[in-house]
């Protein structure tokens, strides 16, 4: 099974490190390494909330609940998200950074569940969410721009 485990952790920092390479490109705060260790630790506390306390499975008076573990990881993700946005010249800055990371440990911990196709969907929808509407934000308003201009 430790195989699998290791396969677990894999995809979940790779996947989380494509939504950061996006990220990276695009100069925002968060970036690769950032996305990749995210994915990666919540992976890791998939598995260890799926798996890492089976020692005790059995033993009367202890009860097991993958969930919560995970929960907490939910949790800890909304800080960090948090500390990601601010509020800047009657602005709002980061929210897309915060999502981003909120999105990428959601992928994460579904890698380490095993679900690595929804994983893997998942971060195809996240990277066509952010380069898709790049790509229309600037083909929009660069056009009224030119059309302003004229």
């Amino acid at each position: 099974m430790t195989g699998e485990y290791i396969l677990s952790m894999v995809i979940a920092a790779f996947l989380g490190g494509a939504i950061g390479m996006e990220r990276e490109y695009r100069a925002k705060e968060a970036g690769f390494r950032t996305h990749f260790l995210v994915g990666l630790g919540s992976g890791l506390f998939m598995v260890l909330s799926l798996h890492g306390f089976d020692a005790f499975a059995g033993i009367p008076g202890i009860q097991r609940d993958p969930s919560r573990l995970a929960a907490q990881v939910v949790s800890g993700i909304g800080f960090i998200g948090a500390g990601c946005i601010i509020f800047q010249k009657n602005a709002v800055k980061g929210l897309t950074t915060a999502a981003g990371l909120w999105v990428t440990s959601a992928i994460g911990m579904t890698a380490g569940a095993g679900m690595y196709a929804l994983a893997a969907t998942a971060t195809g929808l996240v990277l066509l969410c952010l380069e898709g509407s790049n790509f229309i934000h600037h083909k929009v308003f660069h056009e009224e721009e030119s059309n302003m201009e004229s």
